[in-house]
């Protein structure tokens, strides 16, 4: 890993990612790119071009005073911080920075009790997660270290998501944790018996790693709810993150449905780390 964006609103969200970002740079020796989006809508397009452009130079200064002022903290010393202030048209466009960058994850930090929709800036964490080719990291409170040593992968076992298993294997390689692969079983048309969840998870090892060494680490619980399930085994694991996969605009897919996204993120104090399909 070495560049990480971290998305703000010289919020004290913002700060909290900020801050822990700063902590996972100087651990795997990453760059962190401070990522500011002016929205141009605050400009009126109804005045004169002239007046709009005046606008838009005053915002712009503004922004750049606040982004000078943000950055001024002694846990960013000694890492290279570059700060980034775009403007946008609509919010999806953070997709493109990170890939014009060759980012390797996005940081954003969460209001969270009110869900993924009052998320930094309105719904745009939202957003940035369903439109995101880079893995998200989103957290809800200030990290104090960023060792994360248990962590919980839920997953549907579908081949579809093989790629988005091999990229989070990846990432969170880097901490040394313990992954723990996770599927939840429902009472209703999906359920599954444990001969059925085993060839799952068997199918999905050897299509992805070639083997079943991994098949130890792998977990079944029933509950009646994907939501409740993955926070029930993650609280009793006592796990530091809890890592899911995307599925674009469609929001959470296999997985997840409807608003389970929110409702994780909503109960979960856990950070989350997301993978597009």
């Amino acid at each position: 890993m070495k560049k990480i964006i971290v998305p703000i609103d010289f919020s004290k969200h913002s700060e909290n990612a900020l801050e822990t970002a700063a902590l996972l740079a100087k651990k795997v020796d990453a760059s962190i790119y401070v990522l500011h989006m002016l929205d141009i809508k605050e400009v009126n397009l109804s005045e004169s071009p002239s007046y709009q452009q005046e606008k838009a130079l005053f915002l712009l200064k503004l922004a750049e005073k606040e982004m000078q002022e943000f950055l001024q903290k002694d846990y960013l010393k000694d890492l290279e911080v570059v700060p980034l202030i775009k403007h946008y048209k609509v919010f999806s466009e953070i997709n493109d920075i990170a890939k014009e960058i060759e980012a390797d994850l996005i940081l954003m930090g969460s209001h969270g009790a009110s869900g993924l929709k009052e998320f930094f800036m309105g719904s745009n964490t939202e957003k940035v997660i369903r439109f995101s080719e880079t893995p998200v990291l989103v957290i809800k409170n200030k990290l104090t270290d960023v060792n994360f040593n248990e962590i919980v992968y839920a997953t549907d076992f579908s081949e579809n998501t093989i790629p988005a298993f091999k990229k989070m294997l990846k990432i969170v390689d880097l901490f040394n944790a313990k992954k723990h692969l996770l599927y939840v079983n429902l009472p209703n048309e999906n359920f599954k018996t444990t001969p059925e969840m085993d060839a799952l998870a068997h199918n999905f090892l050897m299509k992805a790693e070639g083997n079943i060494d991994r098949l130890i680490n792998v977990n079944f619980v029933c509950a009646k709810s994907i939501e409740s399930g993955i926070l029930d085994f993650s609280n009793a694991l006592g796990a530091d993150l809890i890592t899911t996969v995307t599925h674009g605009r469609k929001g959470l897919s296999h997985i997840f449905s409807g608003s389970i996204s929110e409702d994780l993120s909503n109960h979960s104090a856990l950070p989350i780390m997301t993978f597009k399909l």
